[in-house]
């Protein structure tokens, strides 16, 4: 059996799974058991005991169910509800008034939190109440919250970084850093089309009260120092070098419950329901992690990666059209996959296609963030997309029209990434 049939025939198996509505970890196994077994027959199966205990055996890994529990306990003590005060106090004199608040707030939100979802439905379930109470335009409403949580896998810390930088071998800590420059652009652009828009069109965010009353400094120092004060201790202890991304995760998972005992409602009650949701989305987030390193291990021992690598050169692309192929493959795939599934599953097969062209691993797990957020608010799969309209209850096509600039403003970062690579590269590289 050649090796295009062998393709073929793997791709058409997780295919049928995935239409089949079968859980991505469950149908990337299972594609790569089959690859393994027509590639080795039985005996290629003798490894899995000792590929399955590598690919758990892993401390960086220890740091993604810290991360998870740490957003999660700021989450179900109602603190959100600190940092969405907070900063409307802060930016509501802005043009856009509340709408300028739902990006601050996400990028606050997403400094803590990893993920992209939980920054969208924390952020989401505060503002949209007030958002109506205020008359706001539910389309950019909607927009602002479900493009404001794609913050949370870039700025960091970032569950996907985690998982990419664990498949790459590149430095969390680098990663992380190279993502703040990235992050707090992408912050400014968001925040200056909302400006813009709402000066040329007035009625989308009509004038809030809390813009002509005198600015409350200490109310809103009171409200936003533990979370400034968490981020940066967090982020300070990772570009300092004092500790390792596990050993940063497991300092913020123990001072976000303090901030929560002392300013939050932090109790056994919701203290048990943060470790319960922590442990679903860390087992389903390493569950696919697995997955992926079986898949991995099927296409090394078939050496598809070194023939990939060769059969691209042979098409002579160069830098910038290899680039462009990329793009457009995760665009794709972000009409039709989650996030983490689309990484695993991609990361394997181009990484080693991406370094024969001399492209940077720090770079490019920065760029493929990005790439994922955009499939975050890509219909039909864009689950950013559906958080918003399920809290908001916005039809869905609002939501949609309302993510379309945002949409565009994430294609001009990444343009912005590849024209000036060193906003990925000089932060990191002070490290």
């Amino acid at each position: 059996m050649t090796e295009v049939t062998v393709i073929l025939i793997v791709s058409l198996v997780f295919l049928v799974l995935m239409i089949a509505g079968l859980w991505i970890p469950v149908a990337i196994t299972v594609a790569a058991l089959v690859y393994i077994l027509l590639e080795s027959g039985w005996t290629g199966l003798n490894a899995l005991g000792l590929v399955s205990w590598g690919s758990m055996y892993n401390f960086t890994l220890t740091s993604i169910p810290l991360f998870i529990l740490m957003a999660e306990l700021l989450l179900v003590t109602g603190l959100s509800d600190r940092i969405y005060r907070g900063l409307s106090r802060l930016v509501v004199r802005l043009p856009g008034g509340l709408l300028q608040t739902n990006i601050a707030g996400c990028a606050i939100f997403a400094a803590i939190s990893g993920s992209s979802v939980a920054t969208a439905a924390a952020i989401g379930s505060v503002a949209l109440p007030q958002l109506k109470a205020r008359n706001y335009d539910s389309a950019i409403s909607s927009g602002t919250l479900a493009a404001g949580g794609t913050l949370g896998i870039l700025i960091p810390p970032s569950i996907a970084m985690i998982v990419y930088g664990t498949f790459t071998e590149t430095s969390i800590s680098k990663l992380f850093m190279a993502g703040v420059l990235p992050g707090l652009l992408l912050v400014l652009l968001f925040m200056l089309y909302v400006g813009v828009r709402a000066s040329l069109q007035p009625s989308i965010a009509p004038r809030d009260a809390m813009a002509d009353e005198p600015f409350q400094w200490r109310e809103t120092a009171n409200d936003l120092l533990p979370f400034v004060a968490l981020i940066s201790l967090v982020m300070g202890s990772l570009y300092s070098g004092l500790a390792t991304p596990t050993e940063a995760a497991a300092f913020g998972a123990c001072l976000a419950a303090i901030i929560c005992l002392i300013w939050g409602n932090l109790s056994f009650a919701t203290l048990r329901t943060a470790l319960a949701k922590t442990v679903r989305l860390s087992g389903s987030i390493l569950f696919i992690v697995y997955a992926a390193y079986l898949l991995s291990y099927a296409i090394g021992m078939a050496g598809l990666a070194d023939e990939l690598v060769e059969l691209v050169r042979s098409w002579q692309l160069s830098y910038l059209g290899l680039l462009l192929v990329v793009i457009v493959l995760y665009t794709i795939l972000g009409c039709i996959m989650d996030s983490i599934g689309m990484m695993v599953i991609t990361v394997p097969i181009l990484h080693p296609v991406l370094l024969s062209y001399g492209v940077d691993p720090l770079w490019f797990g920065v760029a493929l963030v990005v790439l994922i957020e955009i499939g975050q608010i890509t219909p039909p799969l864009g689950l950013n997309l559906f958080v918003v309209q399920g809290i908001s209850g916005t039809p869905l096509g609002n939501v949609i029209r309302g993510c379309v600039p945002f949409y565009l403003l994430l294609y001009l970062l990444l343009g912005l990434l590849v024209a000036f690579p060193a906003i990925v590269l000089w932060l990191p590289g002070g490290m």
